[in-house]
């Protein structure tokens, strides 16, 4: 690999997720790792929350990520790293089962924050790291 490709960065913005007019992209590559915008449980057509339970956000949004990184040639197996905000520790094993249904063993890295609000209100956000096996 050559050094510029090594650090060539390329923004990707799904089709496939709500089309927020926010200054953001979905999906960063640098070299042979990737970076999630953060992700809620949103309906991907309407930009709603998809309910107000925790735990329908915490499927619809690792289904929001699952999304994103098959349109990238990617598996929820690739992520190496993830941050989990949620509001309330409250729905912290809410969230767990959720997480330990979707992503299997071995687990990547993980940090857990409660954060003081996170956008539409949600209750819920992700964030991850991933490997880009394609490219090493």
């Amino acid at each position: 690999m050559t050094k510029q490709s090594e650090t060539a960065i390329s923004h990707h913005f799904s089709g496939q997720l709500y089309q927020s007019t926010a200054p953001f992209s979905h999906f960063v590559q640098q070299g042979y790792t990737g970076y999630t915008a953060g992700i809620i449980g949103q309906d991907p057509a309407s930009g709603a929350l998809v309910s107000a339970d925790v735990t329908a956000q915490c499927e619809a949004m690792l289904t929001n990520l699952e999304t994103l990184l098959n349109e990238l040639g990617l598996l929820i197996g690739d992520i190496i790293r993830t941050t989990v905000y949620l509001t309330d520790y409250q729905d912290f094993e809410a969230i767990n089962a959720v997480y330990a249904q979707r992503l299997t063993p071995p687990f990547p890295a993980r940090t857990t924050i409660q954060a003081a609000g996170l956008p539409l209100g949600a209750k819920v956000q992700i964030e991850a790291t991933v490997h880009l096996p394609n490219m090493g």
